[in-house]
C-alpha cells in the first residue's frame, strides 16, 4: 500500500539545486516505488477535469521563464498510462463528475520537477490530472475520492502545490520561515490530522492569514485532492515541512 500524498514544489529550482525538501523527496522516492502514479497538478487548470491517455513517454513541458539554460535541457520521460486513465474516468463518471481526456500534453513542472527528484529514471507510468481551482474545497475532496482504493494498488495518489504560495510575500532576505505562514500551515495540519473536514472546507474564513497564504487557489486545491482519495480510517502525517523565503511553503502531508 502507498498512502496518497502532497507535496509542496515550490521553485521550479529545486530540480536542479539542493534543499531540505529535495532531500525528503529523494529519500521517498528509495523507501516507496508506486506502480503508477496519478499526480494533480496546480500548473494544468481547466474548467473541464482533464485526465492525460498518453502512449508513449510524455513530453517535459518548460511551463516558466527566466531561469537558467540548464533547466531547459532538462528531460523526464515518464511513461503514459492509459489503461490507468481510462479506470479513474470510469470512477469519476460513477459520481457523475464530468472529465475529458488529453492524448498530447506533456508533463508540467509541478509534476516533472518533483517527480524527478522521486524517481529521477523516469520509468514508472504517469496519470496526469488537472485541476479546476475555482470548485469548492468540498467538491474538490469529493474529486479526490474517486480515486480511493489506489492506495492498496501500490498507485500513488500524488498532489503538487503548495500550501502557502504568495509571491508578493515572500522576502529573499528572510533568514527563516515567517510566522504568518507558520500558523497557516499548523492551522491546516491539525485539522487535516482530527479531520475536521467542516473547517477544512471553511479554511478562507477560518484559517489564520487564509488571504495572505493562498491569494490564488490553483496551488492549494491539490491538497484536498489528495486527501480525499485517502481511506478514511487512515491516520495523516506531516511527511516534511521547509519554507524558502520566509513563507514559501513546502509542507508535505501523507495522508
Amino acid at each position: 500500500m502507498i498512502s496518497p500524498l502532497f507535496v509542496g514544489h515550490g521553485s521550479p529550482l529545486m530540480a536542479i539545486q539542493d534543499s531540505p525538501c529535495t532531500e525528503f523527496l529523494a529519500a521517498y522516492g528509495k523507501k516507496s516505488k508506486p506502480k503508477a502514479i496519478v499526480v494533480f497538478t496546480a500548473h494544468w487548470e481547466s474548467e473541464l477535469l482533464t485526465i492525460s491517455s498518453v502512449e508513449g513517454t510524455y513530453d517535459t513541458i518548460y511551463d516558466f521563464g527566466g531561469f537558467p539554460p540548464e533547466m531547459y535541457a532538462i528531460k523526464y520521460p515518464a511513461p503514459g498510462d492509459p489503461e490507468l486513465a481510462k479506470r479513474i474516468g470510469d470512477r469519476l463518471e460513477k459520481l457523475g463528475i464530468a472529465h475529458r481526456f488529453d492524448t498530447k500534453r506533456g508533463l508540467d513542472h509541478g509534476s516533472w520537477v518533483p517527480l524527478r527528484r522521486m524517481y529521477p529514471e523516469a520509468d514508472i507510468p504517469v496519470v496526469q490530472v488537472s485541476v479546476h481551482p475555482f470548485l469548492p474545497p468540498g467538491e474538490q475532496f469529493r474529486i479526490g475520492t474517486a480515486l480511493r482504493g489506489l492506495d492498496q494498488e501500490d498507485i500513488l495518489v500524488l498532489g503538487s502545490g503548495a500550501t502557502v504560495h504568495n509571491f508578493r510575500a515572500m522576502n529573499f532576505n528572510a533568514k527563516g520561515p515567517d510566522a504568518w505562514a507558520v500558523a497557516f500551515d499548523d492551522w491546516l495540519v491539525d485539522r487535516i490530522q482530527s479531520k475536521r473536514l467542516d473547517e477544512l472546507f471553511r479554511y478562507e474564513e477560518l484559517a489564520p492569514n487564509a488571504k495572505a497564504a493562498v491569494p490564488r487557489p490553483e496551488h492549494f486545491v491539490p491538497l484536498y485532492l489528495a486527501f480525499g482519495s485517502a481511506d478514511p480510517a487512515s491516520s495523516a502525517t506531516e511527511a516534511h515541512r521547509s519554507y524558502e523565503m520566509g513563507s514559501l511553503s513546502y509542507l508535505s502531508i501523507e495522508f
